[in-house]
């Protein structure tokens, strides 16, 4: 694992609209410098749900930058290296991904999508504030490791750990 550089984390869902945009603001904003987020979606939406950034801003974390992009940008030769690579819904851990340069470690935090939710403004509302709940929960618990002084298997299961963390959706697939 780099001493010499922020470790990057990539987080994965099949549009890139709603959850690892999130994941990605958080990381970027509770890393402190120590972390640097991407995301990305097999199939992206090429646009980033409003009530996400809506979230994002109230909140107080930063949206600049922020888009919606395929993973193919991060498994080609010249992409930042990645350290670890999460999936945030089950549909993308469930799918063959690239194979990422530098074998970072990976895990499934599969939260409930809000961009499904349905009802009044106010419910769906409710809903991506419980998934930023949910992921910054996951991240602060991720960047607060001991990254340094894990083995590779000890540091694979608190991983995994982070993802069964309250809010985890029912669906569970293993990641390599």
């Amino acid at each position: 694992m780099p001493a010499d550089r922020p470790y990057n984390v990539l987080f994965l869902c099949t549009g890139n609209s709603a959850r690892s945009i999130i994941a990605e603001a958080l990381i970027n904003r509770l890393g402190e410098g120590r972390f640097r987020g991407f995301s990305a979606g097999s199939h992206p939406r090429g646009e980033i749900n409003p009530m996400a950034l809506r979230v994002l801003d109230e909140a107080g974390y930063p949206t600049e930058g922020l888009r919606s992009k395929s993973w193919d940008e991060f498994a080609r030769p010249d992409s930042p290296r990645m350290d670890f690579v999460f999936t945030v819904c089950d549909s993308a851990a469930g799918e063959v991904c690239p194979l990422w340069p530098g074998q970072p470690m990976t895990a499934h935090w599969g939260i409930e999508d809000p961009a499904a939710a349905e009802g009044t403004d106010f419910q769906r509302r409710a809903a991506f504030e419980a998934a930023q709940r949910y992921l910054r929960n996951r991240v602060a618990a991720f960047v607060n490791l001991p990254i340094g002084s894990l083995d590779r298997l000890s540091l694979g299961a608190k991983l995994q750990g982070i993802g069964t963390m309250d809010g985890a959706s029912a669906h569970k697939p293993q990641v390599a």
